[in-house]
């Protein structure tokens, strides 16, 4: 799972990469990812997760117990 937000689901896009002169070329537009170590108070333990900013953006907002069960039910994560 390289390059995918374990929470969002977000991953690399396509696109093209347009010239002065009109030339288009391919190109791939990738997330902004980070690999950071959440506290789950719940079960007195660390959580390594690859997320994006606006994941820990979001973390910060309403806690991390209640992404994680939103992301189970989205089913983008199993068990955590």
């Amino acid at each position: 799972m390289s390059r995918v937000c374990q929470l969002t689901g977000k991953k690399a896009q396509r696109g093209n990469n347009v010239s002065h002169s009109n030339i288009k070329t391919k190109r791939e537009f990738l997330p902004n990812l980070r690999t950071k170590k959440f506290w789950l108070q719940e079960e007195m333990r660390w959580v390594e997760l690859k997320v994006s900013t606006s994941a820990i953006r979001t973390i910060n907002k309403k806690g991390l117990k209640a992404v994680l069960n939103d992301a189970q039910q989205k089913g983008l994560i199993s068990v955590y």
